[in-house]
């Protein structure tokens, strides 16, 4: 595995306790595992990272000036938004497409790729979390960055942008209410996906530790140039910036859950 580096940490101010956090920002291999037996378009498409997120979170976290941290593997070697025993977190088939390298898989591999990339991912999210609190004298609010398509099984999905959550709503409230305010935006509440997953990213660092935090996905299509990059990273600032300044978002609570 010479020179890849599982994670990227985008410095930042810590001033005011914000982490950013892009799981599937990427769809690199490391070299030793070629194209994991697929065609390169695989590697176009959503099955192997979130389309848009890696620019996203640049520019979120330059314009904000916090830190983020970002998985620079694709989600096809392992997928860093599942708990170590989740049957998801290998992918044998996604989305029509068998993953050839991924089946069969033996158990000495799967530990392998967790040493290698899933845990160092972690522990940079974890490092960067516990930094950000000690240099900012506070508990940070924490935003994952995700994407989805814009169709499913042929169902077209109408939304813009989805908030994820579990029993934790300090910031997804805030967040859902400032998207809202925009009447030409359609946004889901645990939509397109349903936010409790326990040992997915956001159980692993928030719920289980007091953190406030929100998952926001965007439709890959509203993210997939320049322009629409632009577009949400100029709507997201001034409302991350509002809520990363509200007292209430850096207190440690810990919610119930209804982890499914």
């Amino acid at each position: 595995m010479s020179g890849f580096q599982p994670f990227e940490i985008i410095p930042g101010d810590p001033s005011q306790s914000l982490v950013i956090l892009g799981d599937h920002a990427m769809n690199r291999l490391p070299s030793e595992y070629g194209d994991l037996g697929l065609p390169a378009s695989a590697f176009t498409r959503h099955i192997a990272y979130d389309i848009g997120v890696e620019d996203v979170t640049r520019k979120l976290s330059a314009r904000l000036g916090v830190p983020a941290v970002m998985g620079c593997f694709s989600r096809l070697l392992i997928d860093p938004n599942r708990g170590e025993d989740d049957p998801t977190l290998i992918m044998k088939l996604s989305d029509g497409m068998v993953i050839p390298a991924n089946h069969p898989l033996t158990e000495e591999e799967r530990e392998r790729r967790l040493k290698l990339f899933h845990r160092p991912y972690h522990d940079a999210v974890a490092s960067t979390i516990a930094e950000t609190w000690r240099k900012s004298g506070k508990p940070p609010l924490v935003i994952s960055l995700h994407s989805f398509t814009h169709a499913w099984k042929g169902v077209a999905r109408p939304w813009h942008a989805g908030v994820l959550w579990d029993t934790d709503p300090r910031a997804v409230q805030p967040l859902l209410k400032a998207l809202g305010a925009d009447p030409a935006l359609v946004v889901g509440d645990n939509e397109p996906y349903d936010g409790a997953l326990r040992g997915d990213t956001m159980h692993r660092h928030c719920s289980t530790t007091g953190l406030a935090h929100a998952l926001l996905e965007i439709r890959q299509d509203l993210i997939a140039d320049a322009a629409g990059v632009d577009d949400w990273v100029n709507r997201l600032a001034p409302i991350l910036a509002t809520m990363a300044a509200q007292p209430e978002l850096h207190e440690v609570e810990l919610h119930g859950s209804r982890v499914i």
